[in-house]
């Protein structure tokens, strides 16, 4: 219940909004795909969830201690 009721901002508001709204289109034009996603989008922003989880998206940064070699490149001439 704490994680419901706190922790609003701008993103999580604006969520929650299309989310209604995808769930009243849904209703109003009797698609029961669309009810299903505005209540999953719903209760994403209710539970402030992403598609990746509580930060389950990020990138561990590389270790950059291996130095850059220099390539060199040999021209292919086709005689045609």
């Amino acid at each position: 219940m704490k994680a419901i009721l706190q922790g609003w901002n701008f993103k999580r508001i604006l969520r929650l909004v299309l989310a209604i709204g995808i769930l009243v289109q849904g209703i109003v034009a009797r698609d029961t795909v669309t009810i299903v996603l505005g209540v999953v989008f719903g209760g994403m922003a209710m539970a402030n969830i992403g598609c990746c989880g509580t930060g389950g998206c990020a990138v561990n940064p590389r270790n950059s201690n291996n130095k850059t070699q220099d390539i060199e490149y040999e021209e292919v001439v086709s005689n045609k």
